[in-house]
């Protein structure tokens, strides 16, 4: 039991601090965002790569704050079935769910996504919009964010194993860990 919550923990420190990023990256988004539009309507300027680094941006927002929303329980439970069932039942709910929803479609996805990058990688794509960005680091999110909710997902599944074993204790009023 101690390598599960071991892991965990660490799963959840890699999860906080891409949720971190994901944070700072609103902040840069609102600044990007607010600059651009004052420059183009106080000085008429305006450039696609401001455009195109906020959708980079919302992209860091989804794909790496992802797994920090899973962590704090954020995500969409089946609510109905959820209230209906005791504490034990609530951890039995989520271990079927993660084991048999999360995982697998973030390991497809993740899978899925990875020729998409490389072969942007390998051909150096840029934006065909004058002044655009390279291509290859918004598609990398897409792998990385995927495979960031597998890790999270088996740090999930390994509370829920360790709290049935007794060696991990979950507030099931929402099934996120007692701080």
């Amino acid at each position: 039991m101690r390598a599960l919550t071991a892991f965990a923990r660490a799963a959840d420190g890699i999860s906080a601090a891409c949720g971190a990023l994901a944070t700072a990256a609103v902040l840069a988004a609102c600044l990007i965002s607010a600059g651009n539009a004052a420059s183009r309507y106080a000085l008429g300027l305006t450039s696609n790569a401001w455009l195109e680094a906020q959708w980079y941006l919302f992209a860091v927002m989804a794909l790496l704050g992802a797994a920090e929303t899973l962590r704090r329980g954020g995500h969409v439970r089946v609510d109905l079935l959820y209230a209906m069932a005791g504490e034990r039942g609530r951890i039995w709910i989520d271990l079927f769910g993660i084991a048999l929803f999360l995982l697998p479609g973030m390991v497809l996805l993740a899978w899925l996504s990875w020729p998409f990058f490389w072969e942007s990688w390998v051909r150096n794509e840029i934006s065909n919009n004058p002044g655009g960005l390279l291509r290859w680091p918004v598609k990398f999110l897409l792998p990385v964010g995927f495979a960031l909710l597998v890790v999270q997902g088996l740090a999930e599944l390994a509370k829920r194993v360790a709290a049935l074993a007794g060696a991990y204790t979950l507030d099931t009023s929402y099934n996120r860990p007692i701080q």
